[in-house]
Order: C-alpha cells, then sequence, then structure tokens
C-alpha cells in the first residue's frame, strides 16, 4: 500500500511537515509495510516559506530589514537550491503596527525590496514570493526603491513612501536599478483578482482593514489611478487590470509592471514546487487537510489543491483537521472522500492545540482509520 501524506500546518500548533509526520507514524503504527511519503503544503500565505524550507530540505535565513513603519524588523526567508522563497508580510505585515499607527498612506514595503536585493546579490535568480497579510498600499513603489527605481516629482524629487506618495509621481527613473535584476524569475504567489483600483481595487477592499479611513480609501484610489497612467505611459502596457494586480496594496501590480513576475495560484505554484503529482503515480491513499474543514475549504483552499491532484490518479482522499463543521461536507463534491477530526476527547481548545497533543490526535486517528482500511481488506 502506497500513501501519500499532504498537510497544511494546523496554524499555531503543528507545521505541515510536523503534520505530516504524525499523520505518516499512525499509518506505519496500523500498517508497518506501508510505503507513506510526506510532502509540504502552504497557499502562498503565512507558512510558505516554512513548509518549502522544511519539505525540500532548504534552508532558513534571516536579515534585518525595515519595517512597514520603519522600524528595523528581523525577517526569515528561505533558499532552496537557489530559489528564493519570501513571504512579504516578512517586512510589511500588518501584524508588524499596533493598531493605533495603522495608515496605509505612510506604511511601506521598502523591506520587502531588501530581501529582494540581499537574495539577488546572493546569487538567487529565481523568487517564490507570498503576497498576503499586507500592512500596504503604496503598490509597491516602497519595494522598487529599495531595488534602485526612483519616482519622482514634477520638480525631479524623489517621492515619499508610502501610498501617500503616489500622487506626487510624474515620472520614472529606472537608471540605477540592481544589476541582475532584470535576470530573475519572480513566481508570485496570489490567490485574488482584485485590480488595481476602483471599487474592486486595493484601497476600496483592503485599505480600511488596514487603518484607512473613508476619506482615506479615497485618496489612495485616486493615487493608485495616477500611478496606473504614469506607468502605462512609461512601459507602454496596461497593468492595472490585471487579475491580482491590486494584491498587497497593489504589490501585485509592481511586480508584473516593472519585474516581469508571474501572478500565480499559491495552492497551484507549492504543488508545482513540490512535484506533487510525480509521487501520486501509482498511490491509494492521499491524506490532506488543516487546522478546520469547513465551507472555506471547499472554495478552493489548500486541501482541495491536494484532492484535485490526487484525483486525477484515481487516489482515494483523507481528509484529517483539528475541527470540522457541517458545512464541511461540500468538501466531499472537491474530491474528499471522507474526513476526520483529530480530537478524540474532549479537552479544551488550548488543550487541542499543544503540539505534543496534536501530534498525537493526529497519530492515533491516522492510525484508527488505517486500522480500519486494514480490517475490511
Amino acid at each position: 500500500m502506497k500513501a501519500v501524506v499532504v498537510m497544511d500546518s494546523l496554524k499555531g500548533s503543528l507545521s505541515s511537515m510536523e503534520a505530516g509526520e504524525a499523520a505518516k507514524a499512525g499509518i506505519l503504527a496500523a500498517n508497518p509495510e506501508a510505503t507513506v511519503i510526506v510532502k509540504p503544503l502552504a497557499d502562498g500565505g503565512e507558512g510558505t516559506t516554512e513548509a518549502l524550507v522544511c519539505g525540500l530540505n532548504g534552508r532558513l535565513k534571516t536579515i534585518q530589514v525595515t519595517g512597514p513603519i520603519y522600524e528595523p524588523v528581523i525577517a526569515q526567508y528561505g533558499i532552496i537550491d537557489e530559489v528564493a522563497v519570501i513571504e512579504m508580510a516578512q517586512a510589511a505585515g500588518l501584524p508588524q503596527v499596533p493598531t493605533e499607527k495603522r495608515n496605509p498612506l505612510v506604511t511601506t514595503t521598502y523591506g520587502v525590496g531588501e530581501m529582494i536585493k540581499a537574495c539577488v546579490e546572493s546569487g538567487c535568480k529565481k523568487f517564490i514570493i507570498g503576497i498576503g497579510g499586507s500592512a500596504t498600499n503604496d503598490a509597491g513603489i516602497g519595494m522598487l526603491m529599495a531595488l534602485g527605481y526612483k519616482f519622482l516629482d514634477a520638480n525631479g524629487q524623489e517621492v515619499v513612501q508610502g501610498g501617500q506618495g503616489l500622487s506626487q509621481i510624474v515620472s520614472i527613473d529606472a537608471s540605477d536599478v540592481l544589476p541582475g535584476l532584470s535576470s530573475c524569475e519572480f513566481k508570485i504567489a496570489c490567490d485574488v483578482t482584485n485590480p488595481l483600483y476602483g471599487e474592486q481595487g486595493a484601497a476600496y477592499i483592503y485599505a480600511p482593514q488596514k487603518g484607512a479611513t473613508p476619506e482615506i480609501v479615497k485618496t489612495l484610489d485616486d493615487g493608485l489611478r495616477h500611478f496606473a497612467r504614469v506607468v502605462e505611459g512609461d512601459q507602454k502596457a496596461d497593468f492595472a487590470n490585471l487579475p491580482g494586480a491590486g494584491a498587497a496594496g497593489g504589490l501585485g501590480f509592481a511586480f508584473t509592471a516593472f519585474l516581469n513576475g508571474t501572478l500565480q495560484s499559491g495552492v497551484q505554484m507549492i504543488l508545482e514546487e513540490t512535484k506533487l503529482e510525480e509521487v501520486l503515480k501509482g498511490a491509494d491513499y492521499v491524506l490532506t487537510g488543516e487546522g478546520r474543514l469547513d465551507h472555506q475549504t471547499a472554495m478552493g483552499k489548500a486541501p482541495i489543491g491536494v484532492a484535485k491532484l490526487a484525483k486525477k490518479y484515481g487516489c482515494k482522499v483523507i481528509g484529517l483537521a483539528g475541527a470540522t463543521t457541517k458545512e464541511a461536507t461540500a468538501c466531499h463534491k472537491k474530491g474528499i472522500d471522507a474526513y476526520f477530526s483529530i480530537v478524540n476527547h474532549p479537552m479544551s481548545l488550548e488543550e487541542a492545540m499543544e503540539p505534543e497533543v496534536a501530534f498525537e490526535n493526529m497519530k492515533q486517528t491516522t492510525e484508527q482509520i488505517f486500522n480500519l482500511i486494514k480490517a475490511i481488506k
């Protein structure tokens, strides 16, 4: 029997690989002769770097960069065979900004550019970048400034950082851009389809949760519109209406317009990078899941991406989660044949999330599932 385990992390409890190893231990306890392969899983957001580095034998590195409110932060990124894996939220994430200081007119992506620059200077040419969880709405100009771009006002002076600077830009100077940047490949994990500006754009949809008042939202949207026109004149192409241009406060726009980046589904990107399809061939069972299985899971979260790919090879798919809801039955139509909560006796949420408890619960639940499979066969 061959089983493939592809678990998303159980946030605050087990990493992707830890959850996978717990399930593997359970399978082997029930069937010591089984072949069990564990692969990492993430969706491009929080935990992507850790999942890929741990699952693909990469290495983690840390760097001090400029945070979203211009204070130093320690950011972590991964290197896997000279591919850099970066989560932009490590340098410009919303949790890094105290509630009373949240203002997307001011917050910057400069630190993201510093992370990219460090990787380029160390020899990286390929990047996987997750852009979820941002505190910013600067259309990526902070990141681009760190990479050598200059955004000039009517007096030929560089504009201020943050969303407040967008409306001041009249020209772009690329003469001092980091050497080697043009030969880099950027794959951007992006699961939203918002354009850069407008009612469904970066400012109106996402800026309020980053601290923007209605007045600030309008100012930001006007700035994004203005910047888009300047870039269109400079690049002779419209990037503002690409699906995902509005992601992370317009960071999706910056990557496509200036760095030739490609916006991709985070889940699909991770599945490709981990070469999951190769190990699914000949597998009998696939185990996947996350902290909570519910109707949102069925709408296309990471476990559903795994299930769809597994069904291509006729695998039986088992879902595992810390909690399940009655709406999780929608997952059946998306490829998960059966699902189970790993919490096997009454306990508090705090206890259930203790890593050693979650590991043992995952192991025991998986063992009993495969005991049943063995008995039926």
